[in-house]
């Protein structure tokens, strides 16, 4: 069972790193510096994106949705709380010292990075006809075409 949820985790972990290396930068190399701060924020949701959009372009290609697609969001899940309740104490601030409203927009924003990642990796996908899916109803095809026409006897 534990491999069968170990890409989940590992890609809870490289999410949850990429928002580490944000918070470091931001906390090393841009104290005080808001807009340039917000330029590392942006940058590292389009990282998130990314990762999210070619992760979802492979595992589209071998795995039906319904299996990558819970594997996805149980790490993006995962990395939510993460990033938001343990990446503020990595560079020493509490998690609940601002209010909820910055909480869930943090959280906002990370899900709508994600999904946008997954959703451009899999349409990109399904418009090249390279999904499960599509492999599936073409070997279908394929097989029924190969083979000869039975006649009706009567």
């Amino acid at each position: 069972m534990k491999d069968r949820w170990r890409p989940a985790w590992v890609l809870a972990a490289a999410l949850f790193v990429v928002n580490v290396i944000a918070r470091v930068v931001i906390k090393l190399g841009l104290d005080g510096d808001d807009a340039a701060a917000d330029r590392v924020s942006l940058a590292m949701f389009l990282v998130i994106a990314a990762i999210l959009a070619v992760l979802a372009f492979r595992w589209g290609q071998d795995r039906p949705v319904a299996r990558w697609a819970g594997d996805v969001a149980a790490a993006v899940g995962i990395a939510v709380l993460l990033t938001v309740l343990v990446g503020p104490l990595l560079v020493g601030q509490n998690p609940f010292g601002g209010d909820l409203g910055t909480l869930l927009a943090q959280a906002g924003l990370y899900l709508s990075a994600a999904a946008s990642g997954v959703l451009v990796g899999f349409l990109t996908l399904t418009a090249l006809g390279r999904d499960h899916r599509s492999r599936m109803l073409k070997r279908y095809a394929e097989i029924k075409a190969a083979k000869p026409h039975r006649p009706v006897r009567r």
